[in-house]
């Protein structure tokens, strides 16, 4: 016998199990009906479909006395068929509660997904009547709180912040010494074994591409590829089903804990600027189908079409109230639910879009800034769309820390060898205060990288001058093709010793100068021991060896040395200063008498001039950068740096203290030792690190 709602609750919206039944709500501004849809524990079997019998603010909601956890569940919404007026209702389709903390089954891609007919000439003005369901993942009624115990998060500050940027499923596929059914999940990345191999590194973050439920694109299927990266959400509070295992939210709450007892944070890559719902070609499964004319952007005056800022065929309306609320939520419940440390924002430009073009006090960026759970934890964003003046690097409110893709592309050409970059090296190197100084922010707020999931590993970026991206089937056109990347004389792999040694010196070059660099550093997993895509520089559809990281390579005596070299460079960071200052150097104080903050030289130490900072074929340089610790001594480091071709002998700034030579990149095995000359040589294609630490009542120690 068929049951009824009670009147229930406009809030919380989503599923909320009280211990006696649940409250169902969800937002629609235009609906005229919507339907609650039970299934059986298969999900596959529709036992009964029930009216939310309320309407509230625009939020339609029903309480369901004696349900359980569990219950798998869906919507589905009547109103207006009418594309041209931005309305796609169509009750034949279930639909997803956006609210939904767990998905059962996955998508099974179907003609019926789709409101309108396929194939129809009247495209998506037609209106399709077969029912979706069998094809729908449920939502399923889950908990809301977890007991977490003792828990405490590291809250690293900015300065002391080095991000490790992986993806949850191929940082562990290819893990030998894990157990098979828990390699690609959480419980893989909170194995005290991956936990060992970050501590040893010094990494104090870890920034995982987007967890969230996805859509597995239909065309990618049809090559039978897979979308890897996982930027095409279906649902913001769903894990990934793949990246779980029989352990449920518990097995992230393992993760979490771990990695907060080894003082590292978990940043989550998020994406709040599309859906996979597509084009107003695309499919209707969840925002499409409760109201589209709320949840998108549509084109002014041309609502049929969605507005395409994001490149994915449609823009979340970030204007809408409910739907600022949506993003608020999920945020906040990634946060208190299982305890995450931050988020770097996916295309942030198109969250800041008002009507009026980005504004860096959007309402998005005001509620986030204001709010006490999520002004606290580490804010990233990625400052640029496709859409109109969507490059906006630099301009995002203080709060933020930015992927500075200028660092990235500075730093490349520099060590490629391209003439006249030591200027743009230098304010990279000083935290990029050209672009980020302003507004009372600082130095962290320039999110340095020389490598990202999106383009080439390390190892690629001087082992390939071209992209190679055939087995992503759509004949190399996809990916950037200027990636400011140099072979060394050979594309691909060679046996040419001499190539392969230059290699390996432009690469610890330029994680010297990553770490080495003021901001916040962020290292691409696999590139500490040399992972490479074969030269795919946009391996978002490769789940498969060619993205997973080969920890075998980590295991041979060159990817060793590289993992090495890379904790000392994190360890020297760590252990100095001025290599992390938290605020801006602008060389206007002197820490010790003579000694500027910061300063530059030449190789033969004396300051550059402003004629020979405009000379093109300047490949050498000394950054000086002294810091107080407390009112007793100072930090003071050199880094040396030769972008040329041939070794040169580089003479150490006065005053002399007792320097010790820390890192040399082209002697990434030597050990520490002072330095009692007055000169230093370094190798083509290298950096060396040097340091003091000065006591200025009673001279210098090392």
């Amino acid at each position: 016998m068929s049951r009824r709602l009670d009147a229930g609750s406009p809030y919380p919206l989503g599923a909320t199990w009280d211990g006696s039944g649940v409250n169902f709500a969800v937002f629609s501004a235009h609906a005229e009906k919507i339907e609650l849809c039970l299934f059986d524990s298969s999900g596959r079997r529709e036992l009964e479909r029930l009216a939310l019998p309320e309407c509230t603010d625009q939020v339609w909601h029903g309480y369901l006395p004696n349900a359980r956890l569990g219950q798998q569940y869906g919507f589905r919404a009547y109103g207006p068929y009418d594309p041209h007026r931005g309305h796609r209702f169509n009750p034949h389709k279930l639909l997803l509660d956006p609210y939904a903390r767990r998905l059962a089954g996955a998508l099974a891609w179907s003609d019926a997904l789709y409101g309108y007919r396929l194939g129809s000439a009247k495209h998506d003005l037609s209106y399709d009547r077969r029912d979706s369901a069998s094809a729908m993942p449920k939502a399923v009624v889950s908990e809301t709180v977890m007991e977490w115990g003792d828990d405490r998060p590291p809250n690293r500050p900015w300065s002391q912040t080095v991000i490790y940027e992986a993806h949850v499923r191929g940082l562990s596929m290819l893990r030998g010494d894990l157990r098979t059914p828990e390699r690609g999940t959480f419980a893989a990345l909170g194995h005290p074994r991956m936990i060992e191999h970050l501590v040893k590194l010094g990494i104090t973050a870890v920034e995982l591409l987007p967890i969230h439920a996805i859509v597995q694109d239909r065309e990618l299927l049809a090559r039978r590829l897979r979308n890897y990266w996982g930027y095409n959400t279906l649902g913001f509070f769903a894990p990934e089903p793949r990246y779980i295992t029989e352990g449920g939210f518990r097995e992230i709450r393992t993760a979490v804990r771990r990695l907060h007892e080894a003082g590292i944070e978990l940043i989550l890559d998020v994406v709040y600027n599309h859906t996979g719902e597509g084009s107003e070609l695309g499919p209707t499964l969840s925002f499409r189908g409760l109201d589209n004319a709320s949840y998108y952007r549509l084109v002014p005056g041309a609502e049929r079409h969605c507005i395409n800022d994001t490149g994915c065929g449609n823009t979340v309306n970030l204007s809408h109230p409910r739907v600022l609320q949506l993003v608020m939520d999920s945020l906040r419940y990634w946060v208190q639910m299982f305890h995450v440390d931050g988020f770097r924002f996916d295309l942030a430009s198109t969250l800041g879009r008002e009507a009026g073009g980005f504004d860096s006090g959007a309402g998005f960026f005001d509620a986030l800034r204001q709010d006490p759970v999520l002004s606290r934890v580490k804010l990233i964003a990625e400052p640029w769309d496709i859409g109109p003046g969507g490059y906006q690097l630099g301009r995002h409110p203080p709060g933020f820390s930015e992927w500075n893709d200028r660092f990235r592309d500075d730093v490349r050409r520099f060590w490629r060898g391209d003439a006249a970059q030591r200027p743009a090296l230098a304010a990279r190197l000083s935290g990029s205060a050209d672009l980020f100084d302003h507004s009372t922010r600082r130095p962290s707020a320039s999110l340095n990288f020389v490598t990202a999931h999106d383009g080439f590993t390390l190892a690629d970026l001087v082992a390939y001058s071209t992209k190679h991206n055939l087995a992503n089937g759509e004949d190399n056109r996809d990916g950037h093709s200027d990636n400011h990347s140099s072979n060394g004389g050979a594309e691909g792999p060679t046996d040419d010793a001499a190539i392969n040694g230059q290699r390996a010196r432009i690469r610890r070059a330029l994680l010297a100068t990553l770490l080495t660099a003021n901001g916040t550093p962020m290292l691409l997993a696999g590139d500490e021991f040399g992972h490479t895509q074969g030269g795919n520089n946009n391996a978002y559809c490769q789940d498969n060896r060619t993205a997973w990281l080969d920890w075998s390579l980590a295991e041979t005596d060159e990817g060793r040395l590289q993992i090495d070299y890379t904790a000392r460079l994190i360890a020297a960071r760590k252990a100095h200063p001025s290599l992390s200052a938290a605020h801006y150097l602008h060389g206007r104080s002197e820490p010790l008498p003579g000694v500027a903050d910061i300063a530059w030289f030449d190789e033969r130490a004396d300051s550059l001039s402003p004629e020979a900072w405009q000379d093109v074929h300047g490949r050498r340089m000394i950054l000086r950068r002294a810091v107080a610790i407390d009112p007793t001594a100072v930090d003071v480091t050199l880094l040396l740096i030769n972008g040329s071709f041939d070794d040169a002998p580089f003479r150490l700034p006065a005053p002399r203290f007792a320097w010790r030579r820390l890192i040399d990149s082209a002697a990434p095995a030597a050990e520490e030792d002072p330095i009692d000359a007055d000169q230093v040589m370094v190798s083509a294609h290298s950096a060396v690190l040097i340091a003091a630490r000065v006591h200025p009542s009673r001279g210098a120690e090392a």
